[in-house]
This record gives C-alpha cells, structure tokens and sequence, in this order.
C-alpha cells in the first residue's frame, strides 16, 4: 500500500477538523460545568427542591462526559480512513449513551434516600430507617442489571439465552451460595419483623451495642469498646435480640445493708424517707417504687429498693442513679445510720463460754489419751 497517496492535504485538513470538534466540544465541556450547570445549580436552590438538587448534582459528571462523547462521534465523520456508519462504531457509541445514563441513575438513586424521607413525611408513610437505606441499595441494583442487559443486547448477546444457560448450573450455584442466600434472607426477615432499627442498643449472645447500618447480607454494631463487629444477618436473625432502646423505662434494684445497733424506730425513718425522696423524684417513675425492710441477715438489717427511671439512656440512667445514691447517703447521715459491713468474728479461748470451754477441755483430753494408747 502506498502511504504516500494518503498523505495529502485532504487527510491533513480532515484530520485538523476532527481534532478542532474535539478541541471544542472540550470548550463546550468547560462552559457548561463552569456557568451553565452553576446557573442551573443556583435556580434548582432557589426552588428549595431537594429533589432538583440531587438531580442535577447526580448527573453532572455524566452530562460532562456526554459532551466527550459527542465530540468523538461528530469528529468520526471527518477523521480519515475511518467510516462513521461503522456497525461497532456506533454500538459502542450507544452502549456509552447507556453507561452515562446507568452513572447519573446509579447517583441520584444513592441519595434518593432523600426522596423515600420526602415521600414518608408527606404521605405518611411507614418507612424506617432501615428499609429506606434497604430500597435505595435496591433500586440501584435494578438499575445496573436492566442496564447491563440492554448493553448486552446491543452487542447481540440474548439476555434469555444466557439465563436458559444459567439455569443449567443453578441447582449448583444454588447450594453453593446457601449461605450467602440464608443471609439474604436474614436481612429480610430483620427489615420486615423490625426487631431493631439503625441507632438501636440491642444485645444478642454474639454482640452488644449499637446498630449502625444493616446491609443485604449483614449487620454492623458498634460496641461499648469502640469497636464495629459485622455479623451475618442470617446469624443475626436466628438469635434471641434484646432491644434495650424500646425499654420504657430502666430498672433499679438493690439491697441497702445496715448496722445491727439501729433501733427499729431508725430502721422506719430511714425507710420512709427514702421512699419519699423516690416518690418526689421527677426522674423516678411514679407507678412502680418500693422500699421495704426485707431481711435480717448475721451482720445487718437489709432495706430492699426497686424502681425505675423514666429514661432509657444509658448515660442519664447512670447520672440518676448517682444522685439517688447521694441522697440515701445524706438520709443515712441525718439520722445517724451506718452502713453494715460484712465480718467475721473470732473468738479467743478465755471469751469461750463455759461450756465451750468443756467441751474443748474434754477434746484435748481425749486426744491425749489417744496419744498414751
């Protein structure tokens, strides 16, 4: 082939112009990202339509890339030695047209959380802060397989074809992904039972703490340690769950040990105004308190409480419950109380009762016989 022929000022001037399209739709690119979109940015805010917003945000790198696109397939019809009807030419021209609009759906669809929250505070919908997370991930895999399927028919490869081949092999990929399967239904069975939601403290045999996000096949918890434990949701879901955020209210309850020296009148006092102070208590929930002399033990008299407070947060509980303890503290002290402490007493040979006495002397006794025989 002679090269030669080819080099002419035609080919020259064509390819010049092809370059100059893609040179300018290049220009174009930079105008629309810095004054178009920008414009069209300010006007959708000044609509105060989130949902306008998120659009045009979700669409702008695409839209950036269209201009590329375009560029590239205006310039094919004057670049040389290359035909702009070229079968393949033009698919992989479409088939991007589908990834671009695949990219801006695949966006918008992440932040449409945004959406489903307009949606359920306007209509009233029952939608938690787990399934709205849920159908968004949704949305954007429906999204990227009706793409994909479109792409492959575009390059001739027939999507009920290749699901009839699948379906050969499906028994087998089937008990392959058992697991993965029982996990995905986990997660079902967790957005649709509600035993938790996202910010919940719940508590199972494998972990304790805070919910902070539930995916298809799992669920992360923060601990008390600071630490995320991501644990299957198939595992999850077949374990006893304690939710300690849908407790009404909290509990309380212990023994109050006092000395053996307070007289009965004392022992009254000390229980009535301790019952006063819960009753008077706002923090301390009205409907269920108890404060009673419960036991006489070796070394003390026990005063049983149990009440509840009014909040379940584990931070306020703890704060309610050290004033509580500084108010018994106080009573104590008033009414010249003291707090019982756990002893053993020991006993010399000269405190022996007389009896005692004996039976020790008659011990040694026979312990020294023992030795004579």
């Amino acid at each position: 082939m002679d090269w030669q022929s080819f080099l002419t000022t035609e080919f020259y001037i064509n390819l010049g112009i092809s370059i100059g399209i893609v040179v300018l739709f290049l220009i174009f690119r930079g105008i629309f990202a810095k004054y178009v979109f920008q414009l069209l940015l300010r006007i959708s805010r000044k609509t105060h339509s989130e949902f306008i917003s998120h659009f045009f945000l979700s669409f702008e790198k695409p839209v950036k890339w269209l201009f590329i696109i375009i560029g590239v397939y205006v310039a094919a019809k004057y670049f040389p030695l290359f035909a702009q009807d070229n079968a393949l030419f033009l698919r992989m021209i479409r088939s991007s047209m589908i990834v671009l609009m695949t990219w801006g759906l695949y966006n918008f669809a992440s932040a449409s959380s945004v959406v489903f929250v307009k949606l359920r505070d306007k209509y009233r919908l029952e939608l938690d802060d787990i399934l709205i997370p849920f159908l968004s991930k949704t949305l954007r895999i429906v999204i990227v397989v009706i793409s994909a399927s479109v792409i492959l028919e575009e390059f001739g490869y027939h999507i009920s074809g290749l699901v009839a081949g699948l379906g050969i092999g499906g028994a087998a990929i089937a008990f392959a992904a058992k697991d993965a399967i029982g996990h995905l239904f986990g997660g079902f069975v967790i957005i649709t039972e509600k035993p938790f939601t996202i910010g919940d403290w719940v508590k199972t045999p494998s972990v304790e703490g805070t919910v902070e996000d539930i995916t298809f096949r799992s669920t992360k918890v923060r601990t008390f340690a600071d630490a995320i434990v991501t644990l299957p949701n198939g595992t999850i879901a077949n374990e006893p769950i304690t939710n300690w955020s849908r407790m009404g209210k909290r509990q309380i309850s212990f023994n109050l040990s006092i000395s053996h020296e307070t007289p009965k009148k004392k022992v009254q006092t000390i229980v009535q105004r301790i019952h006063e102070s819960l009753k008077n208590n706002s923090e301390v929930h009205p409907d269920t308190i108890f404060v009673t002399f419960d036991e006489i033990k070796d070394n003390s008299y026990d005063i049983f409480l149990y009440f509840f407070t009014n909040t379940t947060v584990w931070g306020e509980f703890l704060k309610i419950k050290e004033e509580i303890n500084f108010t018994i503290i106080d009573i104590l002290e008033q009414e010249g109380v003291i707090i019982a402490l756990e002893s053993t007493r020991v006993y010399v040979d000269s405190e022996l009762p007389y009896t005692q006495k004996s039976q020790s002397k008659e011990q040694k006794g026979e312990l020294s016989l023992g030795k004579d025989s």
